[in-house]
């Protein structure tokens, strides 16, 4: 067994869970996506459910099949039978924490924030802790307590082959690609600070989920993270070298790139702060051939934003106005 093969526990809140997919889903609950996912992710020798199993009787068949120890809880009622599973599950996990070192990776099926503290003492322990849960039904404390959060949902739309990014409408790739551009490059110019020319994409998948939880390529169109960073390379957005763990690393900026980026910073200390909105037309009343796609950007305000992370400009949201507002540095 190779010593880098993280080994799993897996923790399932049943009853969360299943009801989340029941009222959200309109469905029931199939642990198969989530297996198919932590397969992904290393080997599970752990796997239990904590319930009162008479409400979920074909549940338990299911389970069964996938080799998942059912916890039984005492029948009680309302709220006094879901403290007692939610308790029994969080000593259970802290016992296994303390008497299986070799356990690396805590995933804890449940979208109820009251395991917060629970993941706390999870990651002082050092062990990873990935959260799995039904979006809706999901507190909002819950996933940045985590290393990782799936969304069950997400989980389920992933068994189907995802619809390439280059096929979709042209406005819902803009919308969909501006977020996850800014949130590639600010995370790689973040890491590349410390003076290093690149990066793996591998460390650079991880500050990734660390900043953000619940990000996963799939929801961009993109079957792995090495696909995603192709498309960016083939956009001129990053570079790779290697393959596999490739290198990545910011492209230096070419000439029409740098005009565009001077001449957006001029408009901006002209009119400063400066809405978002009517800066490309003021830009092209000076340069009328300015546009940001034959840079390789999916959008104005990705352009933007990347002139934010090589410090030429800096962006804030302002909520009264609702729009970007630009400052020059």
């Amino acid at each position: 067994m190779a010593d880098a093969e993280e080994r799993i526990a897996l923790f399932l809140d049943y009853e969360n869970l299943a009801i989340g997919a029941r009222d959200r889903l309109h469905r029931p609950f199939d642990l198969a996506p989530v297996s198919e996912a932590m397969a992904e992710r290393g080997r599970v020798i752990v796997r239990r459910a904590y319930a009162d199993w008479s409400m979920f009787d074909e549940d338990r068949r299911m389970l069964t099949r996938q080799h998942v120890e059912l916890v039984e809880m005492t029948q009680r009622m309302g709220k006094a039978r879901k403290n007692s599973a939610d308790i029994k599950l969080a000593v259970d996990a802290i016992e296994l924490a303390f008497e299986r070192n070799y356990i690396t990776t805590f995933v804890l099926g449940t979208g109820d924030s009251d395991f917060t503290p629970l993941v706390h003492k999870l990651r002082e322990l050092d062990r990873r802790v990935i959260g799995v849960g039904v979006e809706g039904s999901t507190s909002n404390l819950l996933p940045p307590a985590c290393d990782e959060f799936l969304f069950y949902d997400r989980l389920v739309d992933r068994r189907s082959p995802p619809t390439p990014l280059a096929e979709t409408d042209d406005d819902m790739v803009v919308s969909r690609s501006t977020d996850l551009v800014e949130l590639v490059v600010s995370t790689l110019t973040g890491l590349l600070s410390s003076g290093d020319d690149s990066v793996r994409s591998s460390t650079l998948k991880r500050t990734i989920l660390r900043k953000e939880p619940t990000f996963n390529e799939a929801d961009h169109g993109f079957r792995a993270f090495g696909e995603l960073l192709r498309a960016l390379a083939t956009d001129s957005i990053v570079e790779l070298e290697g393959r596999g763990d490739a290198m990545v690393s910011l492209p230096a900026l070419g000439t029409k790139e740098t005009d565009a980026m001077v001449l957006l910073q001029q408009v901006v200390q002209a009119g400063q702060p400066a809405p978002l909105s009517g800066l490309k037309a003021q830009m092209r009343k000076q340069e009328p051939d300015f546009n940001e796609k034959r840079l390789g950007y999916s959008g104005f305000l990705s352009f933007a934003k990347a002139a934010a992370t090589r410090g030429l400009v800096s962006i804030e949201w302002d909520e009264p106005q609702g729009d970007y507002v630009l400052s020059a540095t």
